[in-house]
C-alpha cells in the first residue's frame, strides 16, 4: 500500500541510555548530602529546640550545634525562650521603627468594653510575655496562641467590667492591669500554656468617639474642682497651722505670767513673814528702819521738801505753796 510522496520508511534513532551504574552513584550522593545536611541542626542563643521522633517528643536541646537522625526520623522545633513576646489588643503595629505605624483597620471587636457603672470605653493594651516551658507550650494546648489572646481579651473584660469608667481611665489603670496580669498567670498556670506573663500595659483608654465632646466637658469640671479643692487645701496648710502656733505661744506666754505672778506672791508673802518675824522679835527698830525705808524711797522723787521742827506751830502763813522750789 503506499502513502504517496512520503511512503519512504523514518529510520529509528536510538538514544544512548546512562549506564545503571552511574544512575546509581549519582542517587547515592543525592541521598548521603540529605543525610548529612539533615543530621545536623543549630538552635539560637535565644531558643531552645524541641526533638520529636516520629512525631513523638524526645528531648530539649540547648543553644548550640546537634545531631538528630537524619531523614525525617527526628525533627527539631526552635522554641523562643530567652526572647519577650507580646501581643496587642485594640491596635496592630505595622512598623515599629524611629515613627511607628499601626494598622488603620479598627479592632473595635477587641476594644469595646463596658464597664462596672454601665459606661463604655475602648480599652487598648498589650501583653508581654515570655515561653518558659517548649514541652507545654507546643503539646498541652491546640492553637496556644489563639487560647492565650482569648484568655487574655476574657480576664481584660472581667476587671473593666468590676471597675468606674473613671477608675479605668485615671487613677485605677494601674491597679486593673496589675490584676489583670495575676489572673491571666493564673490561668495560664492552670491550662499548662507554659508561659509566663511579665507585664499587661494599658496603652490607651479613652471614651467612645461619639461621647468624646462630653468626657472631656466632664473631666474638665472635674480638673477645675481639684484645682480649687487644692488652692484651698494650700490656704489651709498656711492659715491654721500659723493660727494654731500663735494660740499656743500666747498660751505659754500665760503659763509664763501665771508662773511669775505666783513665785512673785510667793515671795512677796514670805518676805512679809520675815519682816513680820522681825517686828515681832524688836517692834520699835522694826517701825523705825520701816519708815526710813520708806522716806528714803520716796523723798528722791519730791520736787519740794520742808524740814520743820516737830514742836512748831502757825507755819502756814510763812509757806509760799504757790511756787516751785526746795527749801
Amino acid at each position: 500500500m503506499s502513502n504517496g510522496p512520503f511512503d519512504e520508511e523514518i529510520p529509528r534513532v536510538e538514544i544512548p541510555r546512562p549506564p545503571l551504574r552511574r544512575i546509581l552513584s549519582i542517587a547515592m550522593l543525592l541521598i548521603a548530602v540529605g543525610v548529612v545536611f539533615s543530621s545536623f541542626y543549630t538552635i539560637g542563643p535565644e531558643e531552645t529546640g524541641v526533638v520529636l521522633r516520629f512525631g513523638k517528643y524526645v528531648r530539649n536541646t540547648d543553644p548550640g550545634l546537634h545531631f538528630k537522625i537524619p531523614l525525617g526520623v527526628e525533627r527539631a522545633i526552635k522554641v523562643p525562650v530567652q526572647r519577650q513576646l507580646k501581643e496587642e489588643f485594640g491596635f496592630r503595629t505595622v512598623s515599629a521603627d524611629v515613627r511607628t505605624q499601626y494598622s488603620s483597620r479598627g479592632f473595635a471587636e477587641e476594644s469595646n468594653m463596658l464597664t462596672g457603672d454601665l459606661n463604655a470605653a475602648v480599652v487598648e493594651w498589650i501583653v508581654q510575655y515570655r515561653i518558659v516551658d517548649p514541652y507545654q507550650y507546643l503539646f498541652r494546648v491546640r492553637n496556644v496562641r489563639d487560647t492565650f489572646r482569648a484568655m487574655s481579651e476574657a480576664v481584660m473584660r472581667e476587671i473593666v467590667g468590676d471597675r468606674t469608667v473613671n477608675e479605668i481611665l485615671t487613677i485605677g489603670r494601674q491597679d486593673a492591669a496589675d490584676v489583670v496580669e495575676q489572673k491571666l498567670q493564673a490561668l495560664c498556670k492552670q491550662y499548662e500554656l507554659g508561659v509566663q506573663v511579665e507585664q499587661i500595659v494599658l496603652q490607651d483608654v479613652t471614651p467612645p468617639n461619639p461621647v468624646k465632646p462630653s468626657f472631656n466637658a466632664v473631666n474638665e469640671a472635674q480638673q477645675e474642682r481639684e484645682r480649687l479643692i487644692n488652692e484651698a487645701q494650700s490656704e489651709y496648710n498656711q492659715i491654721i497651722p500659723r493660727a494654731r502656733g500663735e494660740a499656743q505661744q500666747t498660751i505659754q506666754q500665760a503659763e509664763g505670767y501665771a508662773l511669775d505672778r505666783v513665785n512673785r506672791a510667793r515671795g512677796d508673802a514670805q518676805r512679809f513673814d520675815a519682816v513680820y518675824k522681825a517686828y515681832a522679835a524688836a517692834p520699835e527698830v522694826t517701825r523705825r528702819r520701816m519708815y526710813l525705808e520708806t522716806m528714803e524711797a520716796i523723798l528722791p522723787n519730791v520736787k519740794q521738801k520742808f524740814i520743820l521742827d516737830k514742836d512748831l506751830r502757825g507755819i502756814l502763813p510763812l509757806l509760799n505753796l504757790n511756787e516751785g522750789g526746795d527749801k
